[in-house]
């Protein structure tokens, strides 16, 4: 039988798992953690002894950590929005992978309460955080220079007062202002 007559065969869900796990040589409770459920959960979807997720959130935790697409496993829905773009995400996805990390490096970087608040900043759940001293935990795994660390909080910070009702542009000089402050404070912590 030639290749382009073979069937394609879709490996289980559950399959996939199991053999991500162990190739990342990543325990089930950390990978528990990582996408919020129970040991016990993983275990039961690996046994296949309950059926494989079909909840959304699950699977695009899941699907995140695994650095695949959700629409990889077969139980995923499309949901009917398409994902929003946003600069800042990107940009966070580029520089894990610009330091040559897969998503589970990077999470494993981080105490494990926080991992899955990650988790579901990079499936796009979740902004990424104002809060300057969070991301410069996430810098400082992702090697940033403080230049790239100011120039992103900015922009998240641009995002949260756009999102908040805040005219950026109608309020520029206030805006600027701001930021400068900010800017001199930041370099005074050097």
């Amino acid at each position: 039988m030639s290749i382009k007559n073979k069937p394609i065969v879709n490996e289980k869900s559950s399959q996939k798992v199991a053999k991500f796990l162990e190739k990342n040589n990543l325990h089930k409770k950390d990978f528990a953690q990582m996408i919020g459920v129970t040991l016990s959960y993983v275990y039961n979807l690996i046994d296949e002894t309950i059926p494989f997720s079909s909840r959304a959130t699950t699977l695009e935790r899941i699907a995140t950590v695994m650095d695949i697409r959700p629409e990889d496993f077969i139980e995923y829905q499309i949901p009917q929005d398409p994902p929003v773009y946003n600069e800042n995400l990107e940009f966070l996805k580029d520089t894990i992978k610009h330091n040559g990390l897969s998503t589970v490096e990077f999470l494993k970087m981080f105490e494990r309460k926080k991992r899955l608040n990650l988790v579901d900043i990079l499936r796009g759940a979740k902004p990424i955080q104002i809060d300057f001293s969070e991301l410069k935990n996430i810098a400082d795994v992702l090697n940033m220079s403080n230049d790239e660390l100011y120039e992103l909080w900015k922009r998240r910070m641009l995002e949260f007062f756009e999102e908040g009702g805040f005219n950026v542009e109608k309020n520029r000089k206030l805006a600027d202002a701001i930021f400068e402050g900010a800017k001199k404070y930041l370099k005074s912590q050097d």
